[in-house]
């Protein structure tokens, strides 16, 4: 039988690092890894760096003599310089495998689950149960461990004081799963699987035996075990369960609105999102430092939208950056430019925010609420204190005639542009819809806008800088039932090179705009997603849609023009609506139905 594992109350050192099983109220025993700073003295207390993740907390390598090596441990990559990092600056680290992950016991019924959720606080307390700890716990962590790092919070444990989540999915519906109702097939497929691989530990079952050769050849068997599982047998029954674990993709295809139910279980989407939880994060008065970035799904938004939401002490930064700001995602410079900051100064920064609030040297705390933010092509940092930043106004620009954009609307009382649905139409496999880590590729868009329905402007005679999130109003009809309408603000220079600023889309079913208030701060019209606001789509009547393109900074500038590329597709990306029939929609551009688009402009006019 296992039981809570504590680490030797008297020893004469500390190990450097233990892997152990913490039961919780429920019998079932999470996996957790603990890094101590080297030559920590006994009777020395000091605070703690939580990282929750359903991706490995370490990995198992086939030649053990390699943790003797002291450039190669049991750390994945992800997390070694990390470890390394807050160890070096006299933190604690504890890595956990969530409930039916890498090698703790149990099943995922759903993401984040109420009972996952409850797991995180256990483990604090088991924490601050050790003689080494100082009673201060912080967490963070990227992606799903993002989310993880923000809902430790939703359980107000007094020990938990601040936290960093870094692109995570504030609304997992809105800016990741259906980003405008839209089912983000290419990420979730892709997601699915991966999680299998993790959860079962390719090496573990039949069907990844060609995986597990691959991961063979790099050394690796799987998941790491807990140090006295000597014989895997534990770990081998956690996988086991394991087997039990919802696929989140096809779950997700049964879902249209926000309040569906999710796979098999009583919660939906928006029950398990961050933003729900404003009134328990709120009351545990956690210092919060959040993360996105301007094209990685819809982190920036979710960074926006909490930051002027939440009441609890706030900074936060975005930048032009891919997942987890481990590469330069900058379409403004070559694809190979060097990440600023670099992830040195990343952890420095991040080491330096927890100290303030977990180490006993720092008494009353205060963080200054600051939101920090990079400006594409102009390549400078600024900071605001409310969003949008102050002196931001809206300028219109309206779709007109020969695919033009101006800031005059039309006057011709007739005016109108067909398109039919292009299915072959990307924004490519590396976008910020596939949130990788080491990639983000927008090439130059001027072929692909060949497919698409596009509005160009007149030379600039002045930059431009857009800051916030545009919103875009089309008066559109289409001969199907069903449909998407994706829209892309495209910055087209001197050469004719397009290069990709921001998108929005939208499912016409959700096209109603809700006249409720919306659980968080929004930047435009709100649409609530749910099933009472279903609209179905009547073939060939003009309906008006309005929605939001995703949040941004940038300077278009001098001698370049704006252009608002439409589309009825993204093939790497989404899921086909309709899934029959190539549908063909009209966009009205006339005095009666004059569609546009409102661009948060901080510097600059055209006329």
């Amino acid at each position: 039988m296992i039981v809570n594992c504590t680490l030797a109350q008297n020893p004469t050192s500390y190990p450097r690092n233990q892997a152990l099983y913490v039961t919780m109220r429920d019998g079932i025993k999470i996996a957790i890894d603990v890094w101590l700073p080297k030559d920590l003295s006994p009777g020395t207390q000091i605070p703690t760096i939580l990282r929750t993740t359903r991706y490995w907390r370490a990995v198992d390598w086939i030649d053990d003599t390699r943790e003797a090596n002291p450039t190669t441990t049991h750390f994945l990559p992800v997390y070694s310089q990390d470890i390394d990092t807050f160890n070096q600056a006299g933190y604690a680290v504890v890595l956990v495998d969530t409930r039916g992950t890498g090698a703790s016991f149990g099943t995922v019924s759903v993401p984040y689950s109420p009972e996952e959720v409850k797991d995180y606080s256990e483990i604090v307390n088991w924490i601050i149960s050790q003689p080494w700890s100082n009673q201060k716990v912080g967490t963070y962590g990227i992606s799903y461990d993002g989310n993880t790092a923000e809902m430790l919070a939703v359980n107000n444990n007094p020990a938990v004081k601040a936290i960093v989540p870094q692109f995570n999915d504030f609304d997992s519906y809105a800016h990741l799963l259906f980003p405008g109702g839209i089912l983000n097939e290419g990420f979730l497929k892709g997601w699915s699987q991966s999680n299998k691989l993790f959860d079962l530990s390719p090496c573990s079952f039949a069907q990844a035996e060609d995986i597990c050769e691959d991961f063979k050849k790099a050394g690796i068997i799987g998941v790491k075990p807990v140090d006295e599982d000597k014989d895997r047998r534990l770990l081998a029954e956690a996988i086991q369960q394991h087997f039990a674990n919802v696929d989140v993709y096809e779950a997700a295809k049964q879902i249209t609105y926000r309040d569906d139910s999710f796979g098999q279980s009583d919660l939906t989407i928006e029950n398990i999102s961050p933003y729900n939880f404003k009134k328990d994060i709120e009351r545990s008065n956690v210092a919060i430092y959040s993360w996105g970035s301007w094209l990685d799904a819809g982190t920036a938004d979710g960074v926006l939208n909490r930051f002027m939401t939440f009441k609890n002490p706030q900074k936060a930064t975005i930048g032009p950056w891919t997942h987890g700001a481990y590469k330069q995602a900058n379409p403004y410079l070559p694809p190979d430019s060097p990440v600023t900051p670099s992830r040195e100064e990343q952890l420095a920064d991040i080491v330096n925010f927890f100290d303030t609030y977990l180490k006993d040297i720092y008494k009353k705390p205060k963080l200054e609420r600051e939101l920090k933010y990079y400006t594409l092509a102009e390549d400078k940092w600024k900071t605001t204190k409310v969003w949008p930043p102050v002196g931001t106004k809206n300028q219109r620009w309206f779709l007109g005639a020969n695919n033009s954009l101006a800031t005059t609307p039309p006057t011709q009382q007739n005016g109108e542009d067909n398109y039919t649905v292009n299915f072959e139409a990307t924004t490519g496999k590396d976008t910020r819809w596939a949130q990788n880590y080491d990639r983000n590729n927008y090439p130059d868009r001027s072929v692909e806008d060949q497919k698409l329905l596009t509005y160009t402007s007149d030379v600039l005679k002045n930059d431009v800088e857009i800051t916030g999130n545009p919103v875009v109003t089309l008066y559109a009809s289409s001969n199907a039932n069903d449909g998407a309408f994706y829209v892309y603000l495209e910055d087209v220079d001197e050469n004719g090179k397009v290069i990709y600023i921001t998108e929005g889309q939208l499912r016409p079913l959700h096209r109603k705009i809700s006249n409720q208030a919306p659980p968080y701060v929004i930047f435009g019209p709100y649409h609530s997603f749910k099933q009472k606001d279903g609209l179905p789509l009547e073939s060939g009547k003009v309906n008006e849609l309005s929605f939001n393109l995703l949040p941004t900074s940038v300077l278009v500038k001098k001698g370049h023009r704006i252009r608002v590329a439409i589309a009825g597709h993204d093939q790497d990306n989404f899921v086909r609506l309709p899934a029959e029939g190539i549908p063909e929609i009209s966009i009205q551009r006339n005095a009666v139905f004059a569609s546009y688009i409102d661009l948060p402009v901080s510097r600059g006019k055209q006329r």
